[in-house]
This record gives structure tokens, C-alpha cells and sequence, in this order.
């Protein structure tokens, strides 16, 4: 089970808030179960039904994180107006089978639900994530 602090959780919903309507999309990243590292990415593709992660700011995050030592644990993204469920474009990206996929479903009230899948070959499984 994926381990996510309140300060943490905080910071994702109030990203996916602030970027409504359009996606918005992050790196959590840690040790073993638990997250001790948010990154905000930028949605290049600034659209309401996909992302895409700045090559850049990637390989700088991912970078930092080798220096520090800690590892990617999710990866984050919303679903403004629609159910947090992965999508067929979600299932056909997702490149990192390690990584629990955090998909947060926003609607017009900014009412959310979060759900975490994994994504492995195709095959969709729910993950268990904890908001501390």
C-alpha cells in the first residue's frame, strides 16, 4: 500500500484545483511504501482530457531524485469532469510499470475522488493508496 502524507495529498489536490479545468499531472517519489517528495509537472499538451509530462522538468526530477535517493512511487494526473478510472490513453502511456498510476477525478465543484491503479502490460489493477 502506497503511503501518501497529509501535507502531500494537500499539495496534489490543491494542484489539481488550481489547474482545473485543464489536466494537471506529478511525480511522487520516496522509499519503500512511502511518499516523501511531490513534483509538480507541467501539462504541455494544457488540455482537459490529456497530459503530458515536459521532457525537461523529467529528467531533471528524475535526476534530483537519483541524487537523493529516493525513488518514483506515482505518478499523478486529474480527470477533470470524468471518473477516476484509467483512460485508454492512460492505459496506452503508461510506461512505468513500477509506478502506481494516481488518477484524480475533479468535477465542477471541485468535488474530487482519488483512486490508484497499476498499469502493466495493458492490464489495469487497482492499488491500494492511503491518505495518511
Amino acid at each position: 500500500m502506497l503511503k501518501i502524507p497529509p501535507d502531500i495529498s494537500k499539495e496534489m489536490i490543491d494542484h489539481v484545483k488550481t489547474d482545473f479545468p485543464l489536466e494537471c499531472c506529478g511525480i511522487l517519489a520516496g522509499k519503500d511504501d512511502g511518499i516523501s517528495r511531490i513534483y509538480r509537472m507541467s501539462n504541455t499538451d494544457k488540455s482537459r482530457v490529456s497530459y503530458l509530462m515536459d521532457p525537461k522538468e523529467q529528467i531533471r526530477v528524475f535526476k534530483e531524485m537519483r541524487a537523493i535517493g529516493i525513488e518514483l512511487k506515482a505518478i499523478y494526473h486529474s480527470h477533470p469532469g470524468h471518473p477516476a478510472y484509467p483512460s485508454k490513453t492512460d492505459v496506452e502511456l503508461a510506461y512505468y510499470p513500477e509506478a502506481v498510476y494516481i488518477i484524480i477525478s475533479i468535477d465542477d465543484n471541485k468535488n474530487t475522488e482519488i483512486r490508484g491503479f497499476r498499469i502493466v502490460d495493458k492490464e489495469i489493477t487497482e492499488a491500494e493508496i492511503s491518505l495518511l
